[in-house]
């Protein structure tokens, strides 16, 4: 078991358990589908003073609205040009990775889910 599923299995549980309930985060994604993206992208320590932050602002006090997690990442850089075989298929994209500057040497991206990606699965 990856150290991750450790920290996101008990924030599937709440998901599972908050669908019966009335919706009232403040913010979009939600402080759940937050922390998820955070354990799934961040290191531990980082995910979690993240999402701690996050849900400290899903009060009243703050306005709220679109929210998208930064996770840091370094994608992988290629020294030659990739060919696609056809014969594959599609590609499926679950996250999108936005910079957050446009910057030469930025690793700090937002983190954007295609929910179509997963609902057209086959």
């Amino acid at each position: 078991m990856k150290i991750k599923n450790f920290y996101i299995a008990p924030i599937k549980g709440y998901q599972y358990i908050s669908k019966m309930l009335p919706a009232n985060c403040r913010y979009y994604p939600t402080c759940s589908e937050y922390a998820k993206w955070q354990f799934e992208f961040n290191k531990p320590h980082k995910a979690f003073l993240a999402t701690s932050t996050r849900i400290l602002r899903c009060n009243q006090l703050f306005r709220g609205g679109i929210d998208y997690p930064i996770v840091e990442y370094n994608p992988k850089k290629y020294s030659h040009i990739l060919t696609f075989n056809i014969e594959y298929g599609k590609i499926k994209i679950v996250y999108w990775f936005i910079p957050k500057d446009m910057k030469q040497d930025n690793k700090n991206y937002y983190v954007i889910k295609d929910f179509n990606a997963i609902n057209n699965a086959t």
